[in-house]
């Protein structure tokens, strides 16, 4: 399939692992995917993150990027393009991850989406890095996760600047 074909509503519902990868449809969004799938994790997070302890929501976590790697590498695989666009679990589970240390409040959760999305986008050195030394569906995953990780850095930092 050429790079240019769009993820549609027929690949969304034609396996759970595209259904998954591209995030229930977030991915499908004509414009910013990666944005809409940030979007629809930060307003799924208070209804998977309430009912359980941290323990057990970062066991999730863990279990969702497991499940993101094997999904991803199989919609990689049917779009023909490994990391493509319309993948958008991995910001979902990368949002989900800053989200359990952002601090409560609706600005501080507003604040860690957009430099989130930032980091996502920018790609600053060392997640340029892991965006092309890893493939497949670890790659596609990875990267985030380490977005995340400069996240929730300049979040403790804005933390610690604003005296909370």
């Amino acid at each position: 399939m050429p790079e240019t074909m769009r993820p549609t509503a027929r690949l969304l519902m034609s396996h759970p692992a595209h259904f998954i990868s591209l995030g229930f449809g977030a991915g499908l969004s004509p414009w910013a995917p990666g944005t809409a799938g940030t979007l629809l994790g930060w307003a799924l997070y208070p209804l998977i993150r309430t009912p359980v302890s941290e323990f057990v929501f970062l066991a999730l976590l863990a279990s969702f990027f497991l499940a993101g790697v094997l999904a991803a590498e199989r919609t990689g695989r049917a779009l023909g393009v490994p990391d493509h666009g319309g993948i958008v679990w991995d910001e979902m589970v990368a949002i989900w991850l800053v989200l359990l240390f952002t601090p409560s409040g609706l600005l501080w959760q507003a604040v860690a989406v957009a430099v989130f999305r930032f980091f996502d986008i920018v790609k600053p050195p060392p997640i340029r890095w892991a965006d092309r030394s890893f493939k497949g569906g670890f790659g596609v995953m990875f990267d985030d996760i380490v977005a995340a990780g400069y996240t929730l850095l300049v979040l403790a930092l804005l933390v610690n600047l604003s005296g909370g």
